[in-house]
């Protein structure tokens, strides 16, 4: 589905359903040089099990129109301008990676339009390393390679997406093969550097007041479970209701444990829709 947003094309994958936006909204964001369709199990189940569904490519990243953002606050405000264009009030906000930031970053400063928050393989902050920036800017190819090393724990998918024996890395490579040939030269290092240079994400998460999940992959090499525990800890001491799931994974958790993270995501969004709910009853 194309939006215009801040006077360009802006697109969201609504799950295979036409969005309603009468129905509870998630809203799914992913990471760098990647698309929507990292989500792919995940906003299907969503949109046919009562949520309309908003997977965004960001700015400059497959079929939204460029130039990509240089930093998370300007891809936080893009995605508010993009709920405005969707006629959504308020969603769950759920991020991987880069887009854990912007979802963080966008429920902290728009906090009457997050009614919940999930982060999955997120870290804060998001330190990326002199070595990766230098490839990602001047050697892409072997940044991808590199990506992809760290973020998989094993070379095949478990059921049920997309099967047993499906090729993990080989997947990745081509997906961001793909966004890296339909956007602009160095986007990959200008979605790591938005990441290496986001400072505000523990100041940000002391503003957030709406519930929130932390998914992360015991075995991720990326953004490893301890990189997410002061962040959990400054959720705790605002006052922000948070818990934490692990799973048997890597940084890639949406494709190698594709169930157990639909599992985490759909109750989670299930028990923000209730509680929004039974808020909006009380009032009335």
């Amino acid at each position: 589905m194309i939006f215009e947003v801040q006077h360009k094309a802006a697109y969201a994958y609504t799950g295979g359903k036409p969005f309603d936006a009468s129905l509870p909204t998630a809203v799914f964001i992913h990471g760098a040089e990647h698309d929507h369709s990292v989500w792919a199990l995940q906003t299907r189940y969503f949109a046919h099990h009562g949520f309309s569904v908003l997977a965004v490519d960001l700015p400059g990243h497959h079929r939204s129109a460029g130039p990509a953002l240089t930093e998370i606050a300007a891809m936080a405000d893009w995605l508010a301008a993009l709920l405005d264009a969707a006629g959504v009030e308020r969603a769950c906000v759920i991020g991987h990676s880069m887009g854990s930031l912007v979802a963080l970053d966008f429920a902290a400063r728009y906090p009457q339009r997050a009614s919940g928050l999930a982060l999955v393989a997120t870290a804060v902050p998001m330190a990326v390393s002199d070595a990766l920036l230098d490839a990602a800017l001047n050697r892409e190819p072997e940044a991808i390679e590199m990506v992809n090393q760290w973020s998989h724990s094993t070379l095949a998918a478990k059921p049920s997406c997309p099967g047993p024996g499906f090729w993990l890395h080989g997947m990745n490579q081509r997906l961001m093969e793909r966004v890296s040939a339909k956007g602009e030269a160095g986007l990959f290092h200008t979605d790591f550097t938005a990441c290496n240079a986001y400072a505000d994400g523990l100041a940000r998460a002391a503003q957030v007041r709406c519930p929130v999940r932390l998914i992360v992959g015991q075995r991720d090499a990326m953004t490893p479970p301890r990189a997410a525990k002061t962040l959990a800890q400054t959720f705790a001491q605002a006052g922000t209701a948070v818990d934490t799931v692990t799973l048997d994974a890597g940084h890639a958790l949406m494709s190698e444990q594709p169930d157990t993270t639909l599992d985490a995501l759909f109750s989670f969004a299930t028990d923000v829709a209730a509680r929004s709910t039974a808020s909006a009853a009380s009032v009335q």
